[in-house]
C-alpha cells in the first residue's frame, strides 16, 4: 500500500469517527462557499433586470428555475388578483419525512426609482407607471433581489441537508410586496388549500441600519401597519389671471396636506406612533389654467386598529371641510377612496417563535452579531400569510446590509447611510448573501431539527 493510499485510509477512519451531524455541517457549509460566486451572479443579473409589482417575469422565472434545480417541485404562477389577473407567485415544496411544515418567504418586486447607484450592474429599465402614465425607472431599491437569492441559496443548502432535518419545507417566492397586495393574491388562488398551511412562517429583509455580517431581530411588535388612501381634490376650472372666477383645486390641495399632519400631532393618541404621506401628487396641465382637479396618493402607518380608523375618519372629516370652506357645490367635494387590497396588518413577531430564531441566529453568526431591534414605521405584508389574529406564528428579521466602515464614518459624520426606496441604495452583496443564506438556513435546521 503507498504512502497516498495509507494517508487517504486514515483520514476515511478519521471521518467515520466525526458525527454524522458534524460532517452534514461540514457539507452544507462546503455548498454554501462553493455556491457563493454562483448566487452573486444571479443576485446581479435579479438587480438589472427588475419588474415593478404585478410584473416580476424574471425574478419568477430565475426563482423557479433554480428551485427545480435543488430538487424542490414547484409552482409558478401562484396569486390571483382582484381584476382576475394572474400573480407571478413561486412555491417549491420539498418533503422530507414527518414533521412540521415551515414558510420561509422571499419577495420579489422592485421600485418606480431611477437608479443612481452607479454600480456596473445598475438597473436601465425604464417602464410607464400604472398609475400616472410617465415614465418611470424601475430599480430594486428595496433589497428583494438579495432576498430572492437568499432563498435560492437557502433551498440548496437545507437540500443538501436533508439529513439534518425533517418535516416540510414551503419556500414561497412572492411578488407585489410594494403594493402590499402579494400575498393576499397567493392566498385568494388558495396558497394553503393546495400546498398545505405552514406550522410556522420565518424571512429576512436587508437594511442599513447594520451591518454586513450582522442581523437583528424584533420580538412582538416589529413593522408598522399599513391602509393606501386615494384623493381627488375636485375644484372648478379656469383662467390662471380669473382665480376669482374658479375653485382652485391645486390650492385646495396645498391647504389639505398641510390640515394631514394635525391627524398625528393633534388627533391621535401621542403614545401611538402613527404615519400620514402623501407620496403622490399630480394635477393640471399647463401654467395658466387652473385644472378641475388634483389627484394624490397616500400611504398611512399605526399599529392599532384605533389609530387607523382615527387616520381614516380624520382624512374623510378635512376632506368634507375643505369643500365647505372653499363653497364647493356637493357633487364637487373631494373623493376618499380607501384601498383595502393595498393595506396590510402590523407585523407582529410571534415571541415565543421569534426567541427561538434569535437563539439561533446567535448560534449560526455569533452573539455579538445579533441584535434585538425596535419597531419600525415600514410596512409589510408578510404578516398576511400569518392569517388574522396571528393564526400562524411568524418571525421576520432584519439581514444587515452595508459596509461596516462605511457605516461607522457615516454615523460618526451624523447621517446614514442610503437606505430601502433611495436611488443610491447599494447593498454589499456578498457578505450579506453569504450571511442571508448561513443564517436561514441555521433557522430552517433548528425549527425542523432532528432531535
Amino acid at each position: 500500500m503507498s504512502r497516498s493510499d495509507r494517508l487517504l485510509g486514515t483520514a476515511c477512519a478519521l471521518a467515520l469517527l466525526v458525527p454524522a451531524a458534524a460532517r452534514a455541517a461540514d457539507a452544507v457549509t462546503t455548498v454554501q462557499s462553493q455556491q457563493l460566486p454562483r448566487l452573486v451572479e444571479i443576485y446581479k443579473t435579479l438587480h438589472s433586470h427588475p419588474g415593478l409589482s404585478h410584473h416580476e417575469e424574471t425574478a419568477s422565472e430565475t426563482v423557479a428555475a433554480e428551485l427545480r434545480k435543488a430538487g424542490y417541485e414547484v409552482t409558478d404562477h401562484v396569486g390571483v388578483y382582484p381584476d382576475g389577473s394572474r400573480a407571478y407567485g413561486v412555491v417549491g415544496i420539498m418533503k422530507n419525512g414527518p414533521g412540521p411544515t415551515l414558510l420561509i418567504r422571499a419577495d420579489m418586486d422592485a421600485l418606480p426609482v431611477i437608479e443612481a447607484t452607479g454600480l456596473p450592474y445598475a438597473s436601465h429599465v425604464t417602464t410607464k407607471s400604472p398609475v400616472t402614465g410617465l415614465e418611470v425607472g424601475v430599480m430594486h431599491a428595496c433589497g428583494h433581489d438579495i432576498h430572492s437569492t437568499v432563498l435560492i441559496g437557502v433551498a440548496r443548502s437545507l437540500a443538501a441537508a436533508r439529513s439534518r432535518w425533517h418535516g416540510t419545507l414551503m419556500l414561497v417566492g412572492q411578488p407585489s410586496e410594494e403594493t402590499v397586495d402579494g400575498a393576499r393574491a397567493m392566498l385568494a388562488d388558495h396558497l394553503y388549500e393546495r400546498f398545505g398551511r405552514p406550522d410556522m412562517i420565518v424571512g429576512l429583509h436587508d437594511t442599513n441600519a447594520f451591518a454586513a455580517g450582522t442581523t437583528a431581530i424584533a420580538i412582538g411588535e416589529a413593522q408598522a401597519g399599513t391602509t393606501s388612501v386615494d384623493i381627488t381634490i375636485r375644484g372648478i376650472g379656469g383662467h390662471g389671471a380669473e382665480p376669482q372666477a374658479a375653485r382652485d383645486p391645486i390650492v385646495l390641495s396645498a391647504q389639505f396636506i398641510t390640515q394631514l399632519q394635525t391627524i398625528a400631532s393633534r388627533e391621535n393618541d401621542p403614545l401611538e406612533p402613527v404615519v400620514v404621506t402623501v407620496g403622490s401628487i399630480h394635477g393640471g396641465a399647463k401654467r395658466n389654467i387652473i385644472p378641475e382637479e388634483v389627484k394624490m396618493q397616500l400611504t398611512t402607518r399605526y399599529f392599532t386598529d384605533h389609530s387607523r380608523q382615527v387616520i381614516l375618519d380624520g382624512i374623510r372629516n378635512m376632506a368634507a371641510g375643505l369643500a365647505l370652506s372653499a363653497g364647493l357645490p356637493a357633487d364637487r367635494a373631494p373623493i376618499v377612496t380607501i384601498d383595502e387590497n393595498e393595506s396590510a396588518p402590523p407585523t407582529y413577531n410571534d415571541p415565543a417563535l421569534a426567541n427561538r430564531v434569535r437563539a439561533a441566529l446567535a448560534r449560526s453568526l455569533g452573539a455579538d452579531k445579533v441584535s434585538v431591534s425596535q419597531k419600525v414605521m415600514p410596512s409589510e405584508d408578510v404578516g398576511v400569510f400569518g392569517l388574522p389574529g396571528h393564526q400562524i406564528p411568524l418571525a421576520y428579521y432584519s439581514l444587515g446590509a452595508v459596509d461596516a466602515d462605511a457605516l461607522a464614518k457615516a454615523r460618526a459624520a451624523g447621517h446614514e447611510l442610503p437606505g430601502p426606496h433611495n436611488d443610491h441604495f447599494a447593498p454589499v452583496p456578498e457578505l450579506t448573501l453569504a450571511t442571508g443564506v448561513k443564517s436561514m438556513t441555521d433557522v430552517a435546521l433548528t425549527l425542523l431539527g432532528k432531535p
